[in-house]
């Protein structure tokens, strides 16, 4: 029997979303183009799931990742299932807990995981998150402080960034 993945799309202020969720809890939540194209990606990671659009019965959680990509410093608290190695997943245990508004260094992230002087593999740990924001790899920077490159776009990037250093500025009126 193959693996159920349940899938649905979303919108923000920074763009579609598509998060996609097994038994125990969310496995993806990328900012993609509601397309074929997406899901064929999606499900090359996945050979062999079951993919199935569940808009309705996702429809409560798409709303809570709407409103945490709108407020990034606020945890909504929803479980995930992290799908990588082992170093992968120590690697975003380490970036779940950057307090939001504050940002690190990819040497930081590698000096954590024991190989301080050669943070590529850190670095490409960071760069395969499947969990856009409430795995916060936005938060990672180069050493001199300035933005490196973000997955789902630099321009994102620094909006979250943006969101949780001066959440005042971006409350969505009632």
């Amino acid at each position: 029997m193959s693996e159920r993945i349940r899938y649905a799309w979303g919108e923000s202020s920074l763009g579609e979303f598509m998060v996609a969720t097994s038994d125990e809890g969310v496995m993806a939540l990328e900012f993609a183009q509601r397309s074929a194209a997406a899901l064929d990606a999606f499900h090359a990671r996945f050979p062999g799931a079951e993919l199935e659009s569940d808009e309705s019965g996702l429809a409560d959680l798409v709303e809570k990742l709407a409103a945490a990509i709108e407020r990034p410093d606020l945890d909504p608290g929803i479980p995930l299932d992290l799908r990588g190695s082992d170093y992968q997943k120590q690697v975003w245990t380490i970036l779940r807990g950057i307090p939001a508004g504050q940002t690190t260094t990819y040497g930081a992230i590698a000096a954590a995981m024991g190989s301080p002087r050669d943070a590529r593999d850190a670095t490409d740990a960071i760069a395969s998150n499947p969990i856009a924001v409430l795995i916060p790899c936005h938060r990672v920077v180069k050493k001199d402080g300035s933005m490196s490159g973000y997955r789902w776009g630099a321009k994102r990037k620094r909006m979250l960034l943006a969101r949780e250093q001066h959440p005042e500025k971006f409350r969505l009126a009632p």
